[in-house]
């Protein structure tokens, strides 16, 4: 098979430096030239929890010839629309597109390269982008190897391109094939919401928000937000790392101490991480948030159910990405008013009536409600 990367940033580097080691082609694709020039000249160095070097093939967007029979997409997904519709002219009837990028892309993707060769999963590791040319791991090598990722059918069928998929993810780590895509989505969607909203909009890492009961408070509520956003959508989570994510839900603020060891468990591997929205703002770029606590905000909006510790991140981070600049810890105070006010009872408000969303979510194309 002839297979590529679209958009080989900190994720995508070290994916494609262990599929290359593993022996399997793989082209890089990146539209950052000096970290292309980077990776072709030096190779791709991958520091933190491994510490590897390896030849790879990179190229930027103008330099792709020939059609590929397997893509994965790791581009933010603010580049969809203008990578993709480049890309279709390198596809053929059965290549794959395998989108592994945060939030819920599949339908967004199939949109544009067609449902028939659309597939996607979810990323269990964080990694963080140094230099051109070089990735830092910042979850730990015993993750990767056991919760590398998962992969599905947007209807939950299981088909033979699923494992010629595997193949390739598995050089990389452990890679489970799901029948509940969208459930697995929505947990997915939970963990980018909670450490990584709350990393992007106070600018810090995990760690930082793990180790400050305040901000814990506040993510308790964003994932319990996210939990009845699905809920109403006709979605339930799924467990992921082997972690029950419904668990998270809340029935009052009471119930938030008792959550606290679970979230630990989980992501206390994973403190030395910091958001890719976060590096995003520290470079002065758009960050993906409306694709991830805005979406959890979009869909809520649709079934009446009040999301406002998600609108407060989206907010913040809006903020800081029009100051070209990262958010600071001390914005933490702008939850004050919502934690005074909020009783933790269920977020649904019948008075509320659906709205369209606002940023043109396909998301509705799951239940066909």
């Amino acid at each position: 098979m002839r297979a590529a990367i679209i958009g080989a940033g900190s994720l995508g580097t070290i994916i494609g430096a262990l599929i290359t080691r593993a022996g399997k082609q793989i082209d890089l694709i990146d539209t950052y030239r000096e970290h292309v020039e980077a990776l072709n000249s030096n190779g791709a160095t991958i520091t933190g929890a491994v510490g590897l070097n390896v030849p790879v093939v990179a190229l930027t967007p103008d330099e792709i010839a020939g059609h590929y029979d397997l893509v994965f997409l790791l581009t933010k997904q603010t580049d969809n629309r203008a990578m993709l519709s480049k890309l279709l002219a390198h596809l053929h009837a059965d290549s794959i597109v395998c989108t592994l990028q945060n939030g819920i892309p599949e339908h967004a993707v199939a949109e544009i390269v067609g449902a028939e060769r659309t597939v996607g999963g979810a990323v269990g590791f964080g990694a963080t982008w140094i230099k051109p040319g070089v990735s830092s791991l910042t979850s730990s090598y015993d993750v990767i190897k056991k919760f590398a990722f998962e992969i599905g059918e947007i209807d939950g069928a299981i088909r033979p391109r699923l494992t010629q998929v595997q193949s390739y993810l598995e050089c990389v780590g452990a890679t489970d094939i799901r029948t509940d895509l969208m459930g697995l989505r929505f947990s997915k969607l939970l963990m980018n919401t909670t450490f990584s909203g709350m990393s992007a909009a106070l600018g810090c890492t995990f760690g930082d928000v793990l180790n400050n009961s305040k901000a814990m408070t506040c993510l308790a509520f964003v994932a319990d937000e996210c939990i009845k956003v699905a809920h109403a959508h006709g979605v339930h989570l799924v467990e992921m790392q082997g972690e029950d994510f419904e668990a998270f839900q809340l029935d009052s603020a009471s119930d938030i101490p008792s959550k606290m060891p679970l979230y630990h468990k989980i992501w206390g591997k994973h403190a030395a991480l910091k958001a890719s929205m976060l590096q995003d703002l520290e470079k002065g770029r758009e960050t993906e948030i409306r694709y991830i606590n805005g979406l959890v905000s979009d869909m809520g909006r649709e079934r009446g159910v009040a999301t406002p510790f998600n609108d407060k991140i989206v907010e913040l981070v809006l903020e800081a990405q029009t100051r070209r600049e990262a958010g600071k810890f001390e914005d933490l105070v702008r939850f004050d008013e919502l934690l005074s006010i909020h009783s933790g009872e269920p977020s649904c408000l019948p008075g509320l009536r659906p709205t369209a969303s606002a940023h043109n979510n396909p998301i509705r194309q799951i239940t066909g409600k």
